[in-house]
């Protein structure tokens, strides 16, 4: 078994937001020997084959991304790329008016692209509502365990030290449910904004504005890297254009 598959092997899985998951049992591969999925053993919910694509290890835990949160990612890179090289052509030909028949190729090009991104905007803010959805139930169902251990506590079948410890564990898992509802608002917000009126009105600005001098942004530590695809997955984690909340750093130490 090669290095990277023994690195799996037995570590505790939490998502992002600190909630566990399970423990890797073990790893399925393909023909070739590629990492397919990863067997977590999830207690009562049984044996579940995570995607490889949505793990990356962070010291002594695996951490698992959620799907809607890579595909958001990907979609705002793409749309921010299309969307920025429109408005170059846009300032090529008002810059020169001869390489406006050159230019309409490009343009077209890139317009079906933005189409085809509008279309996957659209999927993947189905794909958001429907995860606020989840949690919402999931919150429900939360405040109700919380509210039937306070009536114990209040009818004096449950101590109030157990009551105390229900009160943390549900408290937790109903911050998680809300950072996690934070985030999914600040990225179909950020899909919202990205238009090309906005894309130009920004560059209208920066132009006008003198860009003060600032220090170079701190290298962010992250894992041992694993492979290219385990380093991409990494920059997710640790990426700032989702939005991602300052507890995200926190996973490892809860």
């Amino acid at each position: 078994m090669s290095e990277v598959k023994l690195e799996f092997v037995g570590k505790q899985v939490k998502d992002i937001y600190g909630t566990f998951v399970g423990r890797v049992v073990g790893i399925t591969t393909d023909i070739d020997g590629s990492i397919e999925s990863v067997g977590v053993d999830c207690g009562s919910a049984g044996l579940k084959h995570l995607a490889y694509e949505q793990l990356v290890i962070q010291g002594d835990y695996v951490i698992f991304i959620p799907r809607w949160r890579l595909d958001a990612q990907k979609l705002l890179r793409q749309k921010s790329l299309t969307l920025k090289r429109l408005k170059a052509l846009q300032d090529i030909v008002a810059e020169n008016d001869t390489m406006k028949e050159d230019a309409e190729l490009v343009y077209v090009k890139y317009e079906k692209r933005l189409h085809e991104l509008e279309e996957s905007d659209r999927m993947v803010n189905e794909k958001l509502q429907a995860r606020l959805t989840e949690l919402e139930s999931e919150s429900k169902s939360i405040r109700a365990v919380l509210f039937d251990a306070k009536l114990q506590y209040r009818s004096n079948e449950m101590t109030e030290e157990a009551y105390e410890q229900v009160k943390i564990h549900t408290n937790e898992l109903i911050e998680h449910i809300n950072n996690e509802k934070t985030e999914i608002a600040n990225v179909k917000t950020k899909l919202s904004l990205q238009t090309l009126e906005n894309i130009s009105s920004t560059a209208a600005r920066s132009d006008t504005e003198v860009t003060p001098a600032r220090e170079p942004p701190k290298e962010i530590e992250t894992a041992k890297p694993i492979s290219p695809s385990q380093d991409e997955k990494v920059a997710v984690v640790a990426s700032g254009e989702a939005s991602d909340p300052a507890w995200i750093s926190q996973v490892i130490s809860k």
